[in-house]
């Protein structure tokens, strides 16, 4: 504790024995509460009260304040984790407990700060629950969820980095003084930059030196600061304060979305492995959580088709498939009605009889005949102005008023701020996976929102609506989840636009690019990789050249890319011979044989991928050490003989040339 009651934070690295003294911070001096707030590592920092680095909480009372200073209240401790009202977290569960900090501030807004303990996976949680206990109304402007202070070091920050078909590639560098941020503010985490950073030292590598890794749970806007001052650095997690003014009647709360914490002494990959092993365990969906259960091999029928074709040929393909040993086809984008480009139809999630004259069950059904299960895409989210729902729901778009809508990509999007709207889409996907056995749904979301508003919030909550946006997105998501629970779910934003750790929660796998090309793929998964499992990366194999760069890569190197995502085939494979099918069987084989190795099993980056994407390798290594698969791409290729677990009875090398 430090002067005036202020709740401090003096230490976060290894594990210290259950008898160990209090740690005390040489930045604290006890003695003189008049002592500068911006030298205090404070747990919840406001602003307006001469703590001058960028703050965790910014409000304004009735009367116009804006200062809050934040002292200790109580603190409650217990077994288990509470639920956070329709936000998706890390799950409950054994070995699990949470500390609850009570805050308040002299104007009447108190915050409970909750950290959850994950004692197997070392994997912490953080966020804030905010409640006016004053007699007026508050207005939140900033409402972190996690603010953590740092003695002064020399600390290097890890970003992830990209733009369409180039997602999260790695970027690191020193902290300078001042502030350094990313976020988004599309209303989706976006391709730019996503929701998730280290801090390590310069020495850090691999294998050795301190990582601090943070992710956030959620799917909207977020902003993540981190801030280099005189006094250490201060890292603030949580949702981006643009457009967000949240109003607090008295008595009323607001409950921040989850941020999660992992440290290492063990390097980046040590980092990585807790990230995953707690994503695998406490985060996907509980159906999903079993490594040993197998996924299906799926094939997409997007880069085989587009948007030409008729039922024949999609049976065609069907039969190409199951030659090649593949459980399950996806249907993609053109399968509703008038659907043949991108210009009409979205919203109107009904088969086009021209195309499939017996609709979505009569294709089912024959697919079923082939031996194959059936999954299908749709993009809840959109609506396109030439469609039927919006020639009837023309309010349901988003859309200011006094403006002509903002149409990106020939669509709006629809305002999942408001629950009629969800409930009017729910209907519809309820309708579609209630008429046929649908084993898989690929949601698909292509654009960013823009003309947010709600036309029945008053002027003064119109900042709310972006969360509520993805509340809304969470609760469709819920619905399909548990009504369905045999539904695979996996989502996708114009690839990788919304890949985090909220979308996880509901389903166990994310579309990781719409760049399917080996080379990209190698450095788009190995930045992936720093927070993410490989089995929640969806990976497919496809034709060459690539449909997105053009590049020319061998079979091995793209079954390589593939094999250690989530497995999939993206390709007319009516175009291969018999011959050809035939080779394509026992990589299947060989991904069934492995299937629970690869998903389960501990990553270790051996050979990082250079920019241009010709070279790398990694292993996946069961934690008893009894089987391991090393993989080696291209020029990665000379270094990779011999490499496997020291205890292992499986070694597989798995070499490729890009």
């Amino acid at each position: 504790m430090g002067p005036e009651g202020v709740l401090l934070h003096t230490y976060y690295g290894p594990r210290l024995p259950d008898n160990a003294p209090a740690l005390a911070d040489g930045r604290v001096p006890h003695s003189d509460p008049g002592c500068w707030p911006d030298l205090l590592p404070q747990e919840l920092s406001g602003s307006g009260t001469a703590d001058n680095r960028t703050p965790a909480v910014v409000l304004e009372y009735a009367d116009g304040t804006e200062a809050a200073a934040f002292v200790f209240d109580r603190a409650e401790a217990h077994v288990g984790k509470p639920q956070l009202p329709g936000l998706p977290m890390f799950r409950d569960g054994n070995g699990v407990e949470t500390l609850s900090v009570f805050l308040k501030d002299a104007g009447g807004l108190s915050a409970e700060v909750r950290y959850t303990v994950y004692e197997t996976e070392d994997l912490i949680t953080r966020t804030v629950v905010y409640t006016n206990t004053g007699a007026e109304p508050l207005t939140l402007h900033k409402a972190a969820s996690l603010s953590l202070d740092f003695t002064p070091d020399a600390l290097e920050l890890i970003t992830l980095n990209g733009t369409w078909a180039a997602e999260r590639t790695p970027e690191r560098a020193p902290l300078r003084c001042g502030i350094q941020s990313i976020g988004s503010m599309r209303g989706i985490p976006g391709h730019a930059h996503n929701p998730a950073v280290a801090l390590c030292h310069a020495d850090t590598t691999e294998t050795t030196g301190e990582a601090w890794g943070f992710a956030f749970v959620y799917s909207g806007n977020y902003l993540i600061e981190v801030e280099r001052a005189d006094a250490g650095e201060r890292l603030v997690m949580g949702i981006h304060p643009y457009h967000f003014h949240w109003t607090l009647a008295p008595g009323e709360s607001f409950t921040a979305p989850e941020a999660a914490m992992v440290y290492s002494d063990q390097g980046l990959g040590e980092m990585s492995r807790r990230f995953h092993n707690a994503i695998r365990t406490r985060l996907l969906p509980p159906r999903w959580q079993d490594m040993t259960a197998p996924r299906p091999v799926l094939i997409n029928s997007w880069e085989a088709c587009y948007f030409d074709f008729d039922e024949k040929k999609l049976l065609e393909l069907a039969q190409a498939a199951k030659q090649a040993d593949i459980d399950l086809f996806v249907l993609d984008d053109g399968w509703f009605k008038g659907r043949n480009d991108t210009s009409s139809s979205l919203g109107d999630w009904v088969a086009d009889t021209r195309k499939l004259p017996d609709g979505l069950p009569g294709l089912c059904k024959k697919l079923n005949l082939l031996g194959l299960e059936m999954g299908l895409w749709v993009e809840p989210e959109a609506i396109s102005p030439n469609s039927d729902l919006y020639r009837a729901h023309p309010d349901w778009a988003f859309a200011i008023p006094g403006r002509t809508p903002l149409e990106i990509r020939q669509q709006y999007t629809l305002d999942f701020s408001r629950p009629e709207v969800v409930d009017g889409i729910w209907q519809q996907l309820d309708t579609i996976l209630e008429s046929c056995p649908l084993k898989y749904l690929k949601w698909d979301m292509n654009r960013s929102l823009a003309h947010v508003y709600n036309a029945k919030l008053p002027a003064k909550r119109q900042g709310e609506v972006y969360h509520r946006y993805v509340m809304g997105v969470y609760e469709l998501q819920r619905r399909l989840t548990e009504k369905y629970p045999g539904l695979l779910l996996e989502n996708c934003a114009g690839g990788g636009a919304r890949f985090d750790c909220g979308m996880l929660y509901y389903s166990p796998q994310i579309w990781c690019s719409d760049n399917t090309d080996a080379r990209s793929r190698l450095v788009i998964q190995y930045g992936t990789s720093l927070f993410y499992p490989g089995c929640v990366m969806g990976a497919h194999f496809s034709t060459v050249p690539n449909h997105c760069t053009g590049h020319i890569s061998t079979p091995e190197a793209r079954m390589a890319a593939a094999l250690t995502g989530t497995f999939g085939f993206e390709l007319d494979l009516t175009k291969y011979t018999e011959e050809e099918l035939a080779a394509l069987r026992p990589y299947v084989a060989w991904y069934r044989k492995h299937g629970a190795l690869l998903r389960g099993g501990e990553l270790h980056r051996l050979v990082d991928p250079e920019p241009n994407g010709l070279g790398a390798a990694w292993m996946i290594a069961a934690k008893d050490g009894s089987e391991a698969a090393v993989f080696a791409v291209g020029d990665a290729l000379s270094g990779a003989h011999g490499i496997a677990s020291p205890n292992s009875r499986t070694r597989t090398l798995w070499k490729a040339l890009v």
